[in-house]
């Protein structure tokens, strides 16, 4: 008897759509917290792509991996297994700016990331491209594949990076791809505008790729790592990674370079009108540079290593979309690139993406229940915030199938609450880049507490084990007794503790004092004091690094505490999800429109909204009341 075949039905509780880092910390999240999860790709080689800068931290944004990992994300224990380079970023500054970067080798990160997610219970991989949603009465229901096969989930979470509706431009040659010359994906853009989601067109770029054995480092500038190097995750022994690291180097443009690019402005896309998406303010291509900042005679340049299975080097700060004689002839006027031979052109590349505003603080969508959303189609930029985001959007779409609450975080908690609370609230018409002067509260959210501030949360959602948990609770305690140990432990005016006083180029004592005061003298600190300190315990590095930080900025940290306190309290009062704006009286026309159209879940949320003035805040907080 004939078995004729009648399409493809799959059910699984989430479908992740894209797999890179957004895609993969999503996943990840869903699948560990027990729920059967397909991803989908357009590519299993793209799975953790990193088609743009070799490296994973730097400014911000080595906050937001400490902060991935705290919660029990994946990126940071990644870099730290593929990592070529380790550098603390800003170390002369204060604490609050700390920010780790490593360089990472692109093809062992990708391939340990897709290892793991192999290797995970409840985790499907499928190479195909989703093509359509399917949403019943504003609740999705599953999606549909290229191919017709069709996949019911109670939760979907978008993670389309800059895929949707790709095209890269190299001077006047155009390629419909997404990045890495990657199948682009043409066919979700409509599905989503049926739905009524509102699409950006945005841009991003990467320089060229270099034959490393054609660069003369000789002319240019040695990068080292740092001596001892520093772990992203919590959990990695930073023993197991002390290693001989890779050297980057710096090198500049000229004013030779600036005539080229002056020169062939015509023949750039983005000057000759062709590029119709949005680029980044904060990462411009040297085009962009070069006009910007014209009095400028020079920019720096870094040439970074690909990995150590290749000679290609990254050309970094140099990314642009001019054709590629221009681009050769402009990255040769550069010292050590007279005779470099390119592999890869840089490029730029146009994609589509949603206007995040459309989201809960939750990142799920407020017009589609269970549909959420994470990365670089919420419309930021960076390995970072894609994954950072990608994490929360796993979380709460594998909460919201498991009936509990949903999770967010708040500005005062974290960088990523900061990012999402930006995105969600902010009008963004271009692609959204974490900084550290975004952040109000940046003393708090440094990145080596992150374990302190978010761990709790992280074993709360199942992410973090009670092992893990537990530590943070003996760290915070052991953290707490050495500071009072430190307030009642008092040191006389004898001659060995100011010889050693002398020494250290600061003021003799000529009365008592606690060994509190001494590690809060500028000059001093916990290390520096140990020839006096006959008690001291035998602590962590991570331990001393917190008591000398809570010690030294223990004014600073108690000012920003109180102003925590009443950001606090505009948080806590929530604002109905049925309110109609309309009805309000006293509230200005255009914070009536904004109210309505952001949809904030909190005054505070309100009270960030451009166009909200202090004045609507309080009209709104009265007619709350009554």
């Amino acid at each position: 008897m004939e078995k004729k075949c009648s399409g493809i039905e799959e059910y699984y509780d989430v479908v992740v759509v894209g797999a890179g880092h957004a895609g993969c910390e999503a996943a990840l999240a869903c699948a560990r917290l027990g729920l059967e999860t397909v991803v989908f790709t357009v590519s299993v080689n793209s799975i953790a792509l990193m088609p743009c800068n070799p490296n994973v931290g730097g400014s911000s944004k080595g906050h937001l991996v400490r902060e991935i990992d705290a919660l029990g994300g994946e990126m940071g224990k990644n870099i730290d297994k593929t990592f070529i380079q380790s550098k603390m970023l800003n170390a002369s500054k204060g604490p609050a700016v700390h920010s780790l970067r490593a360089q990472a080798d692109k093809f062992d990160y990708s391939m340990e990331m897709r290892q793991t997610l192999e290797k995970e219970e409840h985790l499907t991989i499928k190479q195909a491209e989703v093509c359509d949603l399917i949403i019943e009465d504003n609740v999705v229901k599953g999606v549909k594949i290229f191919t017709g096969a069709i996949y019911y989930a109670k939760a979907v979470v978008l993670c389309t990076g800059t895929y949707l509706n790709a095209r890269c431009l190299c001077g006047e040659a155009i390629t419909y791809t997404g990045p890495n010359g990657l199948m682009a994906a043409t066919h979700l853009t409509d599905s989503l505008k049926k739905a009524g989601v509102e699409m950006y067109r945005f841009k991003t770029g990467t320089p060229a790729r270099m034959d490393g054995r054609t660069l003369d480092y000789s002319k240019m500038e040695p990068q080292y790592g740092d001596e001892r190097i520093v772990p992203f995750s919590f959990s990695t022994d930073p023993d197991s990674i002390q290693k001989e690291q890779v050297l980057c180097y710096l090198t500049y443009t000229n004013e030779e370079t600036h005539e080229i690019i002056r020169a062939n402005l015509d023949r750039s896309p983005i000057y000759a009108g062709v590029i119709e998406g949005t680029g980044p303010r904060y990462c411009p291509s040297i085009e962009d540079k070069v006009v910007r900042f014209a009095d400028k005679n020079r920019h720096q340049i870094f040439i970074e290593p690909e990995g150590i299975h290749t000679n290609e080097m990254y050309v970094g700060g140099m990314s642009s979309s001019l054709p590629e004689d221009v681009q050769l002839a402009m990255y040769r006027t550069v010292p050590g690139l007279e005779n470099c031979k390119i592999v890869r052109n840089a490029y730029a590349i146009e994609y589509d993406c949603i206007n995040p505003c459309q989201l809960d603080p939750t990142l799920e969508f407020k017009a589609v229940k269970n549909l959420f959303s994470g990365g670089q189609f919420n419309g930021s930029s960076g390995y970072e915030e894609a994954a950072a985001q990608g994490l929360i959007a796993g979380i709460n779409a594998a909460l919201s199938v498991l009936g509990r609450d949903l999770i967010t975080i708040d500005r005062s908690e974290g960088y990523i609450g900061v990012l999402i609370d930006d995105l969600v609230t902010k009008e963004n018409f271009e692609p959204y880049r974490m900084m550290t002067s975004r952040a109000e509260y940046r003393l708090l959210l440094r990145q080596d507490n992150a374990d302190l501030r978010l761990r709790k949360k992280g074993y709360e959602i199942g992410l973090v084990s009670k092992e893990q948990y537990e530590d943070v609770l003996l760290k915070e305690k052991l953290i707490e007794e050495e500071i009072e140990r430190l307030k009642t432990t008092y040191v006389g005016t004898s001659e060995k503790v100011n010889s050693v006083l002398r020494k250290l180029g600061t003021t003799e004592l000529k009365s008592g004092v606690s060994l509190h005061e001494l590690v809060a003298r500028p000059e001093l600190d916990y290390e520096k004091i140990a020839e006096i300190d006959d008690n001291r315990p035998e602590l962590r590095y991570d331990i001393i690094e917190q008591v000398n930080i809570n010690i030294k900025y223990d004014g600073y940290i108690k000012r920003q505490l109180k102003q925590v306190e009443g950001f606090a309290k505009l948080e806590s009062k929530k604002i109905p999800k049925d309110i109609n704006y309309d009805d309000i009286k006293g509230l200005r026309l255009e914070a009536t429109q904004k109210l309505n159209k952001y949809r904030p879940v909190s005054i505070g949320q309100a009270s960030r909204i451009s166009g909200v003035s202090p004045a609507d805040i309080n009209v709104l907080l009265v007619y709350l009341q009554n």
